[in-house]
């Protein structure tokens, strides 16, 4: 059976000519930023794997079909929407069977990233346990997707609004590789240290390309997650940050299921007075020129 995907004539181009290919996401730009910075990012993002000597491409479900690449035309059409679905695992398949408009979180993403052949993805952070999760369950489909799908995912680590312990104890049970690249702990998003210890260390693009491509000849089932510290010169110290996230959690208690990370980000911008958006920016362009490197590797 035919897979729905829509590849972009850029990414169409790549495919066809052996270049190195790199996912995005799309909730980033839908759920993560406000209009116009979620625009600007975008762009910036591609940008910035382009310049580094790979192509984007932006993953986002549009019109009974999973978008792989997005055109300047349809990607600002996605950073303007308004009601875009939120889309992992479970609902993937119901909206494009329903012709919606959808965008791709971290779980989706690898799932389109991995059916479009691309190994690589970069994002600013992983979904994981949320706090409470001992009571509520929330935790994010994003973990058991890196244990099923085999796709290298370089990001800043988990999203700090998390329970961080309890994510990397998920994720060790999971057996996924944690990769820190160039640290010995494990980053926090906005932080570049989260007092927890990096399971393994790497210093290379090489060296994780090679990983990769010995768990594939493994038969290893999942994808590694490399945690990539966003720049010194970016950073919010941690001892900063997380009275601003448990502020920001106070304020939006009532938020539930796939509400809860957008109205904390938004929250925490409020509070932060801007400062949390732009580390975040800085973070992905970081992610985002690193996952280049890897895919020129695995190239």
């Amino acid at each position: 059976m035919t897979l729905p995907l829509s590849f972009s004539p850029e990414v169409a181009a790549a495919r066809r000519d052996g270049k190195p290919l790199v996912a995005l996401e799309s909730t980033i730009i839908t759920h993560g930023m406000p209009w116009p910075q979620n625009l600007e990012t975008a762009t910036a993002v591609e940008q910035a794997v382009r310049a580094a000597g790979a192509v984007p491409a932006t993953v986002a479900v549009m019109a009974g079909a999973i978008h792989v690449g997005l055109d300047p035309e349809r990607l600002a059409a996605l950073a303007g929407a308004e009601g875009v679905a939120k889309l992992s695992r479970a609902d993937l398949a119901v909206c494009l069977a329903r012709g919606g408009t959808g965008a791709t979180t971290v779980a989706a993403t690898m799932i389109c990233a991995h059916l479009a052949g691309i190994a690589v993805f970069a994002t600013g952070g992983i979904g994981g346990v949320h706090r409470g999760a001992e009571a509520s369950f929330d935790i994010s489909a994003d973990l058991h997707e890196l244990a099923r799908t085999p796709v290298t995912v370089v990001s800043a680590g988990a999203k700090a609004i998390l329970d961080l312990p309890k994510t990397l104890e998920v994720l060790e049970t999971l057996g996924v590789p944690v990769i820190g690249y160039r640290t010995d702990t494990l980053p926090a998003f906005w932080s570049r240290d989260s007092g927890l210890a990096a399971p393994l260390r790497m210093d290379s693009p090489a060296e994780i390309a090679a990983a990769h491509r010995m768990r594939a000849r493994l038969g290893l089932a999942g994808g590694q997650l490399v945690a990539n510290p966003i720049p010194p010169e970016a950073e919010i110290p941690r001892d900063r940050i997380v009275p601003q996230i448990e502020a920001a959690l106070a304020d939006t208690a009532g938020a539930s299921a796939k509400a809860v990370t957008p109205a904390l980000l938004a929250r925490l911008h409020q509070i932060t007075e801007g400062r949390s958006l732009e580390a975040n920016i800085a973070l992905v362009l970081n992610n985002a020129r690193l996952a280049a490197a890897i895919a020129q590797a695995l190239a």
